[in-house]
C-alpha cells in the first residue's frame, strides 16, 4: 500500500500541489525554481508588527539575552503580533520535525502507512524490503519467517533450502553526517535503516542493525524448521526482477500515529523516515532539497533556512521563528490540518510537554513541538486564547533558563487585551 485513493483524488489542496514528489523534481537546482505564490484565499503572515504592546512585553521578557532569541507570534488572520529577530536563522533542535511532519502529511496523506514486504523472485529467492516502520518487531519477523519457510518447501521437509535477501541502505547512509558521534550510541540517535527492528534501539542504539536482523531472522527461521537457510544483504536500490510475487506485507500504524510519535514524543527515527518517504527517495541530499523546495512552494519565508535532516539532531539545521510561525499558520488551513495540530505535545498533559506548565494558565492550552540540544531550546505551536489561536515560535541558542523565559512570553501572549483596539 503506497498512496490511498483519498489522497490520490484530493484536488485543490492548499499545500503541496506546486511540487510533485518525483525524482526529476529533486534534481532541479534551487536557483532555477522561483517561489510559488500561496493558494488564493489563505491568510498570509504580515511583515510588520501590528501589536506594539505585546512586542514591548516580549522584548522586556527576553531582557539582556534578546540577541540569543528569535520569537514570532501571529493570529489566525495572519497579523504579526510580535516578532523579535524573527528572520535570524538559528539551530532549531527538534522543532525541525514540524517541517518534516508537515511535508510528509501533505505529500503522503493521513491514511499512509509504511510497508514491509516479502517477495518471491522468479528464481525462488525471497527478498525482504522495508520503508523504515518504527514499530517493526519480533511478531512481524516471525510471520515473515513462517511464510519464508512455507515458500521454500515448508516445515517438515528436512533440507529445504531457503535463500532470503534483505534489502537495506549502505552503512554510510545510516546516520546523517551532522549528527554528533556521541549521539549515535544512544537510543535517540539510532541509525536510520529500512528494516529496523524496534527502531534500531533497545536500551541504547543498535550499532549494526543488519547483523541484529539476521540473527533474529535466523532464530525465527530455525524455530519454523529451517535448517538450510541462507541470508544475504542486497542494496535497497536493487530493482525487483519482473514477475516477482508479493507474498506478504506488514503495515505500520497510520500517519496520524506516526506524526504523534514524531511530534509529541519527538522520535528522531520516525521523523527521519517521514522526510525520506515524503520526498520519494532515501537519498538524504535529495530528500532535504525536496523539503526545502516544498517550503518555498508554499510561499513561506525561507531565506537563511537550511534543511539537513528530518529530526533536528543535525547541528547544521537552521530555521527562523518567522518561517515556523508561517508554517503553523498555513498548516492550520490545510485539509489535514487537524491531524497536524493533534500530533503535537500538550502542555501539562501529553508528550514532551507533559511535565511543563502544569497548573498554570498554559496547562492544556498549548499544543506544541519542543526542541532541546546542548545550548538550544525551542517551542513552537498553537496557543489557545480567548481571542482564538495564536501561532507561536520561540527559539533560543545559548540563553540561560529558557523554559522560564518561554513560559513568561507565552503567558503574555494570552493577554489578548494587549492587541485589541481600545473601545
Amino acid at each position: 500500500m503506497t498512496r490511498s485513493s483519498q489522497q490520490l483524488s484530493r484536488i485543490g489542496l492548499s499545500l503541496g500541489l506546486a511540487l510533485a514528489t518525483c525524482a526529476p523534481a529533486v534534481a532541479v537546482p534551487m536557483a532555477s525554481l522561483p517561489p510559488a505564490p500561496p493558494a488564493v484565499g489563505l491568510p498570509q503572515l504580515q511583515h510588520q508588527v501590528s501589536c506594539p504592546a505585546l512586542q514591548q512585553r516580549v522584548r522586556a521578557q527576553l531582557g539582556p539575552e534578546i540577541a540569543l532569541w528569535s520569537v514570532t507570534v501571529a493570529d489566525a488572520n495572519g497579523r504579526l503580533l510580535a516578532d523579535v529577530n524573527g528572520l535570524r536563522p538559528r539551530v532549531p533542535a527538534s522543532n525541525q520535525k514540524l517541517v518534516s511532519s508537515a511535508f510528509a502529511l501533505d505529500q503522503l496523506g493521513p491514511d499512509y502507512r509504511l510497508t514491509t514486504r516479502l517477495w518471491r523472485l522468479p528464481d525462488g529467492t525471497l527478498r525482504l524490503t522495508g520503508e523504515g516502520d518504527p514499530d517493526l518487531d519480533l511478531p512481524q519477523l516471525q510471520r515473515f519467517a513462517q511464510l519464508a519457510m512455507g515458500s521454500g518447501g515448508g516445515p517438515g521437509l528436512p533440507g529445504a533450502r531457503v535463500r532470503l535477501e534483505l534489502a537495506e541502505e549502505p552503512p554510510q547512509a545510516w546516520w546523517p553526517q551532522g549528527w554528533h558521534p556521541q549521539d549515535r550510541a544512544y537510543a535517540y540517535g539510532a541509525p536510520i535503516t529500512r528494516l529496523a527492528v524496534t527502531s534500531n534501539a533497545i536500551d541504547m542504539a543498535v550499532a549494526n542493525p543488519p547483523g541484529r536482523l539476521q540473527r533474529l531472522l535466523t532464530r525465527s527461521l530455525t524455530t519454523q524448521g529451517g535448517s538450510n537457510v541462507q541470508l544475504a544483504m542486497v542494496s535497497s536500490l536493487a530493482p525487483l526482477p519482473e514477475d516477482s510475487v508479493l507474498l506478504h506485507e506488514e503495515l505500520s500504524a497510520p500517519m496520524h500515529n506516526l506524526l504523534s510519535l514524531a511530534n509529541s514524543e519527538s522520535h528522531n527515527f520516525t521523523a527521519e523516515v517521514l522526510l525520506r518517504q515524503a520526498s520519494g527517495t532515501w537519498s538524504l541530499p535529495q530528500s532535504r532539497q525536496a523539503a526545502l523546495q516544498w517550503l518555498r512552494a508554499q510561499g513561506l519565508p525561507t531565506e537563511g533556512v537550511v534543511v539537513m535532516g528530518g529530526s533536528g539532531l543535525d547541528r547544521g539545521d537552521r530555521l527562523t521563528s518567522r518561517l515556523v510561525a508561517s508554517l503553523l499558520l498555513r498548516m492550520a488551513q490545510h485539509p489535514y490540518g487537524a491531524n497536524y495540530i493533534a500530533s503535537m505535545a500538550v502542555a501539562g498533559r501529553r508528550g514532551t510537554l507533559r511535565n511543563l506548565y502544569k497548573g498554570t494558565s498554559l496547562d492544556g492550552k498549548l499544543r506544541a513541538k519542543t526542541g532541546t540540544l546542548t545550548g538550544v531550546r525551542s517551542i513552537s505551536g498553537v496557543l489557545d486564547t480567548s481571542d482564538g489561536p495564536r501561532y507561536v515560535s520561540l527559539i533560543s541558542n545559548g540563553a540561560g533558563a529558557p523554559n522560564t523565559t518561554i513560559g513568561r512570553v507565552l503567558r503574555d501572549v494570552q493577554i489578548v487585551s494587549l492587541c485589541q483596539p481600545p473601545a
